[in-house]
């Protein structure tokens, strides 16, 4: 039974499948690793270990958004959430969930196990990492309700946006005065390519 996924010399997260298949119930009893593994199309995958400019950006973006749609109680968002839905286990960068979707225990405190997709998904591509993996996640997403996607490639200096039922969106630092487009219900959040990127020289 695999508990830790090893990485390669590049620092590839590698894939590995059990000698004995697991169901994703019996994924969700093994001990976590660090990083997180995911459970996808029956194969536990070890995420990449988060390096400096993935780190900035991550701890940056999440106090950005919850400073304006916390406060109103308009959504939440939180890093490195497990999300268990539609037969995969993921843990997205950044997961957003609109206030009234977070799941609650019954004395209001938050849960412990999110079993629905984000409203807005987040990944920040990790040197090395496979960006059609990233994408994959992001479309699993909108498959299952997530209004928006991004994914953040701070190598290439640009924002990947996958609106729902739309046509992507690339934004880079070649305009960085361009504003990223956000999902509707987290619309005061306003921030450009110039600003996101910006927080690496901070």
């Amino acid at each position: 039974m695999l508990l830790n996924v090893p990485f390669n010399q590049v620092g590839i997260a590698m894939v590995q499948t059990p000698s004995k298949a697991l169901t994703i119930e019996e994924f969700l009893q093994l001990p976590e690793t660090e990083p997180a593994s995911e459970y996808i199309n029956g194969q536990i995958i070890q995420k990449p270990m988060p390096q400096g400019e993935h780190s900035v950006i991550q701890g940056d973006l999440v106090a950005a958004i919850n400073t304006i749609v916390k406060p109103q109680k308009i959504a939440r968002a939180l890093p490195e959430l497990r999300c268990t839905f539609g037969g995969r286990a993921i843990v997205p960068d950044i997961a957003v969930f609109t206030y009234d979707r977070v799941p609650r225990k019954n004395n209001g405190v938050i849960a412990n196990h999110f079993t629905i997709a984000p409203d807005w998904t987040i990944e920040i591509l990790s040197p090395d990492q496979r960006s059609t993996k990233v994408m994959d996640k992001i479309l699993h997403c909108l498959s299952h309700g997530t209004q928006m996607g991004w994914i953040i490639d701070p190598a290439e200096q640009a924002i990947l946006v996958y609106p729902s039922q739309k046509q992507p969106i690339l934004v880079s630092l070649e305009t960085p005065e361009s504003f990223v487009s956000v999902p509707e219900f987290a619309e005061a959040v306003k921030l450009t390519v110039g600003e996101i990127f910006g927080w690496l020289s901070q």
